[in-house]
């Protein structure tokens, strides 16, 4: 096939051939992974950091490294995992330089102290409602921030992106009975915290709006610009690296 006749770069293409079109170079494949998962990655990212600004620093840190090292994915595990993988190192590593990596793997065996919260019932398209909803999405963000860092980011990645324990299990390279334990104790917290405002409130938890996707694009799209003409490539931690990892 003539270069002319290369089919262009849609939302069908599937994962795999945006990965191979992305290592062949071509850039308008990576904008297209970026958007099919900027919402998942950047939640991970703010899994572990517990501030938006900065969470998205991590994620875009976290696609250049993807986009230099694309060449390295052997597609043993699904390109979500990797990517997964990628932000979970990166925002490891700042909390590192942050002086907070003793808080990521702690679960304190104490009680956590929080007060219930209790928002009336009614029909969600009256403004009053409106209003209560959006009140109750900020106390669900504020109570899963609380939560100690090895339970939130199980809690995360298994309740809002919904994700496999075997997936989770693959991401955070822990047992998966750990995801399950964790995930157990994070859901008991958070009940007694928000009873059952958590259901109705759940899907806009960390919004990810439109001008935040289109922040993150744009942002790492002129940082690879950037840095093309060096042709620098990337070295990625082993624990990306080994994809078949459980």
């Amino acid at each position: 096939m003539l270069p002319s006749e290369k089919k262009a770069v849609n939302a069908d293409c599937s994962d795999a051939e945006l990965a191979a079109r992305i290592a062949a170079g071509e850039h308008g494949a990576f904008t297209l992974l970026m958007r099919r998962y900027n919402r998942r990655l950047y939640r991970t990212a703010r899994s572990f950091i517990k501030d938006d600004a900065e969470a998205e620093d991590v994620l875009q840190d976290a696609y250049v490294l993807a986009y230099r090292s694309i060449g390295t994915f052997r597609g043993e595990a699904a390109l979500l995992t990797w990517l997964t993988r990628i932000v979970v190192n990166e925002a490891a590593a700042r909390l590192r330089k942050t002086a907070r990596r003793a808080e990521l793997f702690r679960i304190d065996g104490g009680e956590l102290d929080l007060d219930a919260a209790e928002v009336g019932e009614g029909a969600p398209d009256r403004p009053e409602h409106a209003a209560m909803r959006a009140e109750a999405r900020a106390l669900i963000e504020k109570k899963i921030d609380e939560l100690p860092a090895a339970l939130r980011i199980v809690f995360v990645l298994r309740a809002m992106e919904e994700l496999s324990v075997e997936e989770v299990a693959a991401c955070l390279n822990i047992p998966q009975a750990t995801v399950r334990t964790r995930f157990f104790r994070a859901r008991s917290v958070l009940r007694e915290a928000l009873s059952r405002e958590i259901d109705f409130a759940f899907e806009d938890a960390f919004s990810f709006a439109g001008a935040r996707c289109n922040r993150i694009v744009a942002a790492v799209t002129d940082r690879l610009g950037n840095s093309r003409e060096g042709g620098a490539r990337s070295k990625l931690p082993a624990n990306v690296l080994r994809e078949d990892a459980s």
